[in-house]
């Protein structure tokens, strides 16, 4: 039996009583889902390159360069994609991306060569960036209005945490060597084929709309058009902790990596604690203001941590530390409003389109943000937090003139 939805209501006030956890997911059958797929990529992602330069015999380089193919070449899955979920899919491609990954993971254990890692690393890289797409689809059909919102906050919360898990149970297997990794591939695979299975088994579609697109398509997007521009220096703040802390706090103040350790954890903490409640509570404000002072909130935490780095050594990771709880509300409330921005403006016959695109934008801004920000940071410290504070800046100003324009348009 298949289940389809009717096109999405009129938004709702939330109701924190009764929408539980399980009940903003979808049930516990979608929650599984999210679970199972977090613990995996949470034990295979940050291990990938330590598996093709260990159990595969690639160089960092070369294990580099095949993650980062794949990622890149995911991309290009997303226009797909967004026309597969136009015509009402919903589980199917998330199962999809699922199981794509679990063939990769296969891949890996199958065949350790340089040939097999970048076959594996390909299909890992098509499952990932098809995923964030086909995952809010899912949550925009199944709940409405404020509800969805936090709907898709309570999803990150939760994958924040089974990625953490994930990450901590294949830190505690390194010992073990190849052997070990060959085994937390093994694990990865049959738990994304146990996910995509869980997922196929939802048989959940949108209800059959009007999927002419042939007129008016491009007038269904054009709010999408500066969003997708602005959301270039937004998406930079994902490699912030992972890449231009860690470089500045060992590099420039000569702390104890151990910093940047504890400021990933925290991190990781205050999102699984704060989202779903933060996104809740600014519910009455309009989603497109709570993006652009997310935005105002970023560029102060940028400047602050260039301020927090003139201390140098432990007073200056101790104050960079302060300013990563700053960083980590700002980073919420861009995650909980901007998706949830592009769900609300997108017309129905176009909802697909509108989420590939916009993951589109922030897989270019993540793939373009490591490079851009290690270079500013070979400038100066100002060169990197002053330019993405401006950046910023810039981005959550255009969201609130975009806006306004929107409306102006509209009355």
């Amino acid at each position: 039996m298949t289940i389809t939805s009717a096109p999405r209501p009129a938004a709702t006030t939330p109701d924190p009583v009764r929408s539980s956890l399980l009940r903003r997911l979808g049930g516990p059958r979608y929650a599984a889902v999210l679970v199972v797929d977090a613990l995996g990529a949470g034990m295979l992602r940050p291990f990938l390159l330590l598996y093709g330069m260990s159990v595969v015999g690639l160089s960092p380089g070369g294990a580099g360069l095949a993650v980062t193919l794949g990622l890149l070449a995911g991309l290009a899955t997303l226009p797909p994609a967004g026309r597969w979920l136009d015509r009402g899919a919903r589980s199917v491609p998330v199962a999809a991306t699922l199981l794509v990954r679990a063939a990769g993971a296969a891949v890996l254990v199958a065949a350790p060569t340089p040939a097999g890692f970048a076959i594996g690393a390909l299909l890992l890289g098509l499952g990932s960036q098809a995923w964030p797409a086909t995952h809010a689809a899912v949550v925009a059909t199944i709940a409405v209005g404020r509800e969805r919102d936090a709907a898709l906050a309570a999803g990150r919360s939760l994958r924040n945490a089974a990625l953490g898990v994930g990450a901590l149970a294949a830190t505690a297997t390194l010992g073990g060597g190849t052997t070990a990794l060959r085994w937390l591939a093994t694990a990865c695979a049959l738990g994304y084929l146990a996910s995509g299975v869980l997922a196929l088994g939802m048989r959940l579609r949108a209800a059959a709309l009007d999927r002419d697109t042939s007129a008016g398509t491009k007038d269904d997007l054009s709010f999408l058009r500066p969003l997708l521009v602005v959301n270039l220096p937004y998406a930079a703040n994902f490699s912030v902790l992972e890449m231009a802390l860690p470089v500045l706090l060992v590099t420039r103040l000569h702390a104890s990596p151990a910093w940047s350790a504890g400021i990933f954890v925290g991190n990781t903490v205050l999102v699984i604690t704060m989202q779903v409640a933060l996104v809740v509570r600014l519910a009455r404000v309009p989603r497109h203001r709570v993006l652009a002072g997310s935005g105002v909130l970023l560029a102060a935490s940028y400047l602050g941590f260039w301020g927090a780095g003139s201390l140098g050594g432990t007073p200056g990771a101790a104050a960079i530390a302060a300013v990563a709880v700053v960083f980590t509300v700002g980073e919420i409330m861009y995650a909980g409003s901007s998706t949830a921005l592009v769900i609300a403006h997108a017309p129905e016959r176009s909802l697909g389109r509108a989420l590939s695109r916009f993951q589109l934008s922030t897989g270019i801004g993540m793939a373009l943000a490591p490079a851009v920000l290690t270079w500013l940071l070979t400038l100066s410290p100002g060169a990197l937090w002053g330019g993405l504070a401006a950046a910023t800046l810039l981005a959550a100003g255009s969201v609130v003139a975009t806006s306004t324009r929107s409306a102006r348009l509209a009355g």
